[in-house]
């Protein structure tokens, strides 16, 4: 099954940081000095030929001054209850994976789920991420490799593993297959989004 045959993903990155480069009368070339990208880069990301991790996406939120959420949603009202259908889910696209967010982003409660899709060989990219509030990830297909500190687990399908989010961290597809994970975040610190922290996917393919 190819891991972006989904309902119509409903995150537009490439429209949303182009809204949002406009709205600052800001050129291509401008938003590149100010973030560090090449103009080159950023005509590709907006075209939507490139799904940008999210170490990319801090820089042109810092140079547009903005918080990094402002690329993947207008903000929602919270609800203390959260139905969500699957053809509603925000589907994030990575480079070479898929993030699905299971309710959490609209959830009045510190708790949130999401999915992530994994291609062979993906990854969080090179560095630990690190978050308040606990972890836990449930391989449902595939194989996900997790480092935490110095120690590596190794998920085979139907495996699951459970940390403190304040341990480093960052995971892999190890494995030759696509891999499909549901990953719970909780007990994070109030006004904190912990999910977001697992938007990377590796660095974009992009011509610098």
């Amino acid at each position: 099954m190819d891991i972006y045959d989904k309902e119509a993903i409903s995150v537009n990155i490439s429209t949303r940081l182009r809204a949002l480069r406009e709205e600052r009368d800001l050129s291509i070339r401008a938003l590149g000095r100010l973030s560090g990208l090449s103009a080159n880069a950023l005509s590709v990301i907006e075209r939507g030929l490139s799904s940008p991790s999210v170490s990319t996406l801090y820089k042109i939120a810092i140079a547009l001054e903005i918080p990094v959420t402002a690329f993947f949603e207008e903000t929602p009202p919270k609800q203390d209850v959260v139905f969500i259908k699957s053809s509603e889910r925000n589907r994030i696209p990575l480079h070479r994976g898929l993030w699905e967010g299971l309710g959490g982003e609209h959830y009045d409660g510190l708790i949130e789920p999401f999915m992530i899709t994994l291609e062979a060989g993906t990854s969080s990219g090179r560095f630990h991420m690190s978050h308040s509030g606990h972890e836990f990830v449930l391989c449902l297909r595939g194989q996900l490799e997790y480092e935490i500190g110095n120690q590596a687990y190794l998920l085979d399908s139907g495996d699951a593993l459970l940390f403190s989010g304040s341990l480093e961290h960052k995971w892999r597809n190890p494995g030759n297959i696509v891999t499909t994970a549901l990953i719970l975040l909780s007990g994070f610190h109030p006004g904190e989004s912990p999910s977001q922290y697992h938007l990377a996917s590796g660095d974009p393919i992009v011509t610098e």
